[in-house]
């Protein structure tokens, strides 16, 4: 009787009981990665993928971070969210750089959510977009940054970090597992549904869920969705009133398949419908968001073509927070860019990096190195860097002054310093006009 009910009420679309705490009282040191999310709807399809949620531990007062805690695959992972109405790569760094913080046993950090994809290199709806290293770039690259050039130019100046390598390795093999065996990415999304029920009408893909790729259209200047409707209601009335003067005359129409090619769309004649793809590649990142098809092909022929997707926030991440960032494609950067793929492209994203975390063995996890740990080393080899670097300054200097005269006056300087009086010189910097020249802008 009782396990009717249960299934009456889990049938009824109410929330599953939520996973018992574990026996065992974990700690802030437990926790080996970093999941780090933009959106509450990309938290959303985050926190559906754990197959444990653990209860909240505290944290510092300095840490302004809300944290969920559980289990994927058997990784102990920590989810984190931008403050709600903010984004950027500097918001993304501060989170990551608190969460590394309060969970000190981090070892790599995965940064899921939702973007733009590329048309031209076949990026759709729906697809999945991971930053791999692809030639001379790193797998993310921070469009936006760098300086203005004489006549108007912007050279790009910086580099980020490579995905970790670990994770990297996991990526070869799950790309394996997937030609062989396909993705578990579908049974994650039926897993979400069944588990999540009130989820499903939005992070499941459904009839409302149309690609403007596949909308009838010839003309390729148009690019608002409201414009490829209408325009492709058109072509049809058109089709079917020349369709009717043929058949009065008894002529017999033979269409031609560019004529009949009812699911052309915007960016090419030869797109028909597919399945979901994982692409492996380039990342744009940037602290503004895109919605110019012009903007998105100038950085993809910028980037030599290899551009796949575009995004805001992971730049932020990749040099203080090691990690791969993973994308679901909700638009294609452009004016027809819209909210209704979005929290499906979310729950396919959160859906790889589940299947990720499968492919990294959890004892060689364990045997990483924290990446409070690396970045202490970082900070080391920083100030190396500036030491000789200083050191260098010291003898440019020294052979400037070596060039200008060959006596050395340091031990008459020495003296004077050592001999003078007391508060000598010191009209001159308490002059109105040295104070006025100390406190004008230069």
């Amino acid at each position: 009787m009782q396990g009717e009910i249960n299934r009456q009420t889990k049938a009824c679309g109410e929330k599953p009981e939520e996973n018992p705490p574990p026996s065992v009282v974990l700690s802030h040191r437990d926790y080996t990665v970093g999941w780090v999310c933009a959106l509450p709807k990309e938290q959303t399809a985050a926190t559906a993928m754990l197959d444990q949620i653990h209860p909240d531990l505290p944290k510092p007062p300095e840490d302004d971070n809300v944290y969920t805690l559980g289990v994927v695959n058997r990784h102990k992972v920590v989810i984190a969210c931008l403050p709600k109405g903010t984004y950027g790569n500097n918001v993304a760094a501060r989170v990551a750089t608190a969460m590394v913080r309060t969970f000190p046993s981090i070892k790599f950090g995965l940064m899921v959510g939702i973007g733009g994809g590329n048309p031209d290199n076949d990026v759709r709806l729906g697809d999945v977009v991971v930053s791999t290293p692809t030639g001379e770039y790193p797998g993310v690259v921070q469009w936006d940054f760098g300086e203005v050039e004489e006549g108007g130019g912007f050279k790009r100046i910086g580099a980020l970090n490579n995905p970790p390598s670990a994770l990297r390795a996991a990526l070869g093999k799950l790309e394996t597992s997937q030609e062989m065996y396909g993705t578990r990415i579908p049974e994650y999304l039926n897993n979400l549904a069944q588990k999540w029920p009130r989820l499903a009408s939005k992070y499941i893909k459904s009839d409302s869920h149309v690609d403007p790729l596949l909308i009838p259209l010839k003309d390729k200047k148009f690019e608002s969705v409201n414009e490829n409707l209408w325009l492709a209601i058109l072509s049809v009335f058109r089709g079917a009133v020349v369709s009717m003067f043929y058949w009065l005359l008894g002529w017999n129409l033979i269409a031609t398949p560019k004529e009949s090619a009812i699911g052309k769309e915007v960016y090419g004649d030869h797109i028909q419908a597919r399945e979901m793809r994982v692409h492996y590649g380039l990342i744009a990142s940037g602290n503004s968001v895109i919605k110019s098809a012009e903007h998105r092909n100038m950085l993809n022929k910028q980037f030599g073509g290899k551009l796949l997707c575009v995004e805001v926030g992971a730049g932020g991440l990749m040099n203080d927070f090691p990690c791969l960032v993973i994308r679901g494609i909700c638009d294609y950067a452009d004016s027809s860019k819209n909210d209704i793929w979005q929290e499906h492209a979310a729950a396919v994203a959160a859906a790889f990096g589940k299947e990720l975390l499968s492919m990294v063995p959890v004892l060689e996890v364990d045997a990483m190195p924290t990446l409070g740990k690396i970045e202490n080393q970082l900070e080391e080899v920083s100030k190396s860097v500036k030491c000789i670097r200083s050191t260098q300054l010291d003898r440019e200097d020294q052979k400037i002054l070596n060039w200008l005269t060959p006596i050395d006056y340091s031990l008459q300087h020495n003296d004077i310093c050592r001999n003078k009086q007391p508060g000598s010189g010191q009209w001159l910097l308490n002059s109105a006009e040295y104070q006025n020249w100390l406190t004008t802008e230069k």
